[in-house]
Protein backbone atom coordinates (compact mmCIF):
# COMPACT_ATOMS: atom_id res chain seq x y z
CA UNK A 1 0.00 0.00 0.00
CA UNK A 2 1.13 3.23 -1.01
CA UNK A 3 -0.02 7.11 -0.07
CA UNK A 4 0.65 9.38 -2.84
CA UNK A 5 3.22 11.18 -1.48
CA UNK A 6 6.29 10.81 -3.81
CA UNK A 7 9.47 10.78 -2.31
CA UNK A 8 11.73 11.64 -5.39
CA UNK A 9 11.58 12.15 -9.25
CA UNK A 10 13.59 9.52 -10.63
CA UNK A 11 14.51 8.64 -14.40
CA UNK A 12 14.31 6.30 -16.70
CA UNK A 13 17.97 4.79 -17.78
CA UNK A 14 16.75 2.03 -19.78
CA UNK A 15 14.20 0.42 -21.98
CA UNK A 16 13.63 -3.53 -23.52
CA UNK A 17 10.80 -4.18 -25.55
CA UNK A 18 9.69 -7.48 -25.20
CA UNK A 19 7.50 -9.98 -26.59
CA UNK A 20 4.55 -9.13 -24.74
CA UNK A 21 6.12 -6.88 -21.98
CA UNK A 22 8.75 -4.56 -20.78
CA UNK A 23 12.12 -4.34 -18.62
CA UNK A 24 12.39 -0.37 -17.42
CA UNK A 25 15.83 0.17 -15.62
CA UNK A 26 15.24 3.55 -13.23
CA UNK A 27 17.21 5.74 -11.33
CA UNK A 28 15.97 6.29 -7.75
CA UNK A 29 18.92 6.97 -5.07
CA UNK A 30 16.15 7.32 -2.34
CA UNK A 31 13.91 4.26 -2.95
CA UNK A 32 16.92 2.01 -3.54
CA UNK A 33 18.01 2.46 -0.29
CA UNK A 34 18.17 -0.86 1.08
CA UNK A 35 15.72 -2.43 -2.06
CA UNK A 36 16.19 -6.18 -3.10
CA UNK A 37 14.93 -8.22 -4.73
CA UNK A 38 10.50 -8.51 -4.87
CA UNK A 39 10.39 -5.32 -3.18
CA UNK A 40 7.38 -3.16 -4.56
CA UNK A 41 8.35 0.47 -5.87
CA UNK A 42 5.46 2.82 -7.08
CA UNK A 43 6.45 4.46 -10.54
CA UNK A 44 3.94 6.71 -11.47
CA UNK A 45 1.81 5.61 -9.46
CA UNK A 46 2.03 2.09 -10.60
CA UNK A 47 3.13 -0.96 -8.65
CA UNK A 48 6.05 -2.43 -9.84
CA UNK A 49 8.44 -5.37 -8.24
CA UNK A 50 11.81 -4.91 -8.03
CA UNK A 51 13.36 -6.99 -10.39
CA UNK A 52 17.19 -6.27 -10.15
CA UNK A 53 18.53 -4.04 -7.79
CA UNK A 54 22.24 -2.15 -8.50
CA UNK A 55 23.63 1.03 -7.01
CA UNK A 56 20.82 3.76 -7.29
CA UNK A 57 18.91 2.01 -10.36
CA UNK A 58 16.44 -0.99 -10.29
CA UNK A 59 14.82 -2.64 -13.01
CA UNK A 60 11.32 -3.98 -13.04
CA UNK A 61 8.79 -6.16 -15.63
CA UNK A 62 5.57 -4.35 -17.19
CA UNK A 63 3.17 -6.74 -18.05
CA UNK A 64 1.18 -5.82 -21.30
CA UNK A 65 -2.10 -5.53 -19.29
CA UNK A 66 -0.37 -2.72 -17.34
CA UNK A 67 0.75 -1.06 -20.08
CA UNK A 68 -2.10 -1.13 -22.04
CA UNK A 69 -4.21 0.21 -19.17
CA UNK A 70 -1.53 2.92 -17.94
CA UNK A 71 0.82 5.98 -19.35
CA UNK A 72 4.01 3.54 -18.68
CA UNK A 73 3.91 2.18 -22.52
CA UNK A 74 4.92 6.01 -23.32
CA UNK A 75 7.94 5.85 -21.24
CA UNK A 76 11.27 6.61 -22.92
CA UNK A 77 15.18 6.66 -21.59
CA UNK A 78 14.85 10.43 -19.74
CA UNK A 79 11.64 10.26 -18.72
CA UNK A 80 10.91 11.48 -15.28
CA UNK A 81 8.68 9.49 -13.52
CA UNK A 82 7.36 9.73 -9.61
CA UNK A 83 8.61 7.04 -7.09
CA UNK A 84 7.34 5.63 -3.98
CA UNK A 85 8.15 2.77 -1.65
CA UNK A 86 5.21 1.44 0.28
CA UNK A 87 4.26 3.18 3.27
CA UNK A 88 5.12 0.66 6.79
CA UNK A 89 3.18 -0.25 9.30
CA UNK A 90 3.09 2.39 11.95
CA UNK A 91 3.84 5.04 9.76
CA UNK A 92 1.89 8.42 8.83
CA UNK A 93 -0.56 8.24 6.40
CA UNK A 94 -0.08 11.48 5.02
CA UNK A 95 -2.13 11.26 1.85
CA UNK A 96 -4.69 8.57 1.00
CA UNK A 97 -5.24 4.99 0.61
CA UNK A 98 -3.31 4.06 -2.66
CA UNK A 99 -2.90 0.87 -3.78
CA UNK A 100 -0.60 1.14 -7.13
CA UNK A 101 -3.07 -0.64 -9.27
CA UNK A 102 -4.08 2.06 -11.86
CA UNK A 103 -7.60 2.42 -12.85
CA UNK A 104 -7.13 4.16 -16.21
CA UNK A 105 -5.26 7.48 -17.84
CA UNK A 106 -5.97 11.03 -18.48
CA UNK A 107 -4.94 13.42 -20.33
CA UNK A 108 -3.85 16.91 -19.15
CA UNK A 109 -6.20 19.39 -21.08
CA UNK A 110 -5.25 23.23 -19.71
CA UNK A 111 -3.09 24.26 -17.34
CA UNK A 112 -3.77 27.89 -15.51
CA UNK A 113 -0.87 29.38 -12.92
CA UNK A 114 -1.08 32.11 -10.16
CA UNK A 115 0.85 33.56 -8.00
CA UNK A 116 1.37 30.56 -5.38
CA UNK A 117 -0.17 27.22 -7.26
CA UNK A 118 -1.25 26.04 -10.30
CA UNK A 119 -4.71 24.94 -11.63
CA UNK A 120 -3.96 21.70 -13.99
CA UNK A 121 -7.44 20.20 -15.81
CA UNK A 122 -7.29 16.63 -16.67
CA UNK A 123 -10.07 14.81 -18.40
CA UNK A 124 -11.93 11.87 -17.02
CA UNK A 125 -12.63 8.33 -18.80
CA UNK A 126 -16.21 8.06 -18.66
CA UNK A 127 -16.45 5.02 -16.72
CA UNK A 128 -14.31 6.70 -13.73
CA UNK A 129 -16.66 9.96 -13.29
CA UNK A 130 -18.86 8.37 -10.75
CA UNK A 131 -16.08 7.92 -8.63
CA UNK A 132 -14.72 11.15 -8.62
CA UNK A 133 -16.17 14.28 -5.87
CA UNK A 134 -15.13 17.30 -5.45
CA UNK A 135 -12.75 17.59 -2.09
CA UNK A 136 -12.34 14.23 -2.94
CA UNK A 137 -9.28 11.98 -2.95
CA UNK A 138 -7.85 10.90 -6.69
CA UNK A 139 -4.46 9.89 -7.44
CA UNK A 140 -2.56 11.62 -10.73
CA UNK A 141 0.71 9.46 -11.67
CA UNK A 142 1.09 8.55 -8.24
CA UNK A 143 -0.05 12.04 -6.56
CA UNK A 144 -2.51 12.06 -3.49
CA UNK A 145 -4.14 15.12 -4.60
CA UNK A 146 -7.12 16.47 -3.66
CA UNK A 147 -10.30 17.65 -6.36
CA UNK A 148 -11.01 21.13 -6.54
CA UNK A 149 -13.84 20.59 -9.20
CA UNK A 150 -15.39 17.66 -10.76
CA UNK A 151 -17.68 17.33 -13.76
CA UNK A 152 -19.00 14.60 -16.09
CA UNK A 153 -15.59 14.70 -18.36
CA UNK A 154 -12.82 15.86 -16.42
CA UNK A 155 -11.58 17.52 -12.98
CA UNK A 156 -9.63 20.36 -11.90
CA UNK A 157 -6.64 20.10 -9.20
CA UNK A 158 -4.58 22.94 -7.31
CA UNK A 159 -1.05 22.33 -7.07
CA UNK A 160 1.42 23.82 -4.59
CA UNK A 161 4.98 24.76 -5.89
CA UNK A 162 6.68 21.20 -3.60
CA UNK A 163 4.20 19.46 -6.17
CA UNK A 164 5.06 21.54 -9.14
CA UNK A 165 8.64 21.04 -8.21
CA UNK A 166 9.38 17.79 -6.87
CA UNK A 167 6.71 15.58 -9.27
CA UNK A 168 6.20 14.93 -13.06
CA UNK A 169 3.41 17.32 -12.93
CA UNK A 170 5.07 20.21 -12.51
CA UNK A 171 6.52 19.64 -16.33
CA UNK A 172 3.47 17.79 -17.51
CA UNK A 173 1.84 20.08 -20.46
CA UNK A 174 -1.44 19.87 -22.41
CA UNK A 175 -2.03 16.69 -24.46
CA UNK A 176 0.19 15.02 -21.69
CA UNK A 177 -1.11 11.51 -20.54
CA UNK A 178 -1.59 10.67 -16.64
CA UNK A 179 -2.46 7.67 -14.52
CA UNK A 180 -5.40 7.62 -12.54
CA UNK A 181 -6.40 5.76 -9.92
CA UNK A 182 -9.69 6.66 -7.95
CA UNK A 183 -10.29 6.30 -3.92
CA UNK A 184 -10.84 2.77 -3.45
CA UNK A 185 -13.24 3.33 -0.23
CA UNK A 186 -15.65 4.56 -3.50
CA UNK A 187 -14.90 1.53 -4.94
CA UNK A 188 -16.21 -0.63 -2.34
CA UNK A 189 -19.04 1.67 -0.97
CA UNK A 190 -20.42 0.87 -4.54
CA UNK A 191 -20.10 -2.94 -4.46
CA UNK A 192 -21.81 -3.51 -1.39
CA UNK A 193 -24.22 -0.71 -2.14
CA UNK A 194 -25.18 -2.45 -5.11
CA UNK A 195 -24.93 -6.10 -3.48
CA UNK A 196 -27.59 -4.83 -1.21
CA UNK A 197 -30.13 -3.61 -3.86
CA UNK A 198 -29.74 -6.51 -5.69
CA UNK A 199 -30.61 -8.70 -2.24
CA UNK A 200 -33.48 -6.42 -1.07
CA UNK A 201 -34.66 -6.75 -4.87
CA UNK A 202 -34.66 -10.45 -4.33
CA UNK A 203 -36.58 -10.56 -1.26
CA UNK A 204 -39.59 -8.96 -3.09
Amino acid sequence: MFTGIVEELGEVTAVETLDDACRFRLRGPVVTQGAKHGDSIAVNGVCLTVVEHEGDEFTADVMAETLRRSSLGALAVGSRVNLERPTAVGERLGGHIVQGHVDGTGEILARTPSEHWEIVKISLPADLSRYVVEKGSITVDGISLTVVDAARDHFTVSLIPTTLALTTLGHKQPGDPVNLEVDVIAKYVERMLGDRTAAEGATR
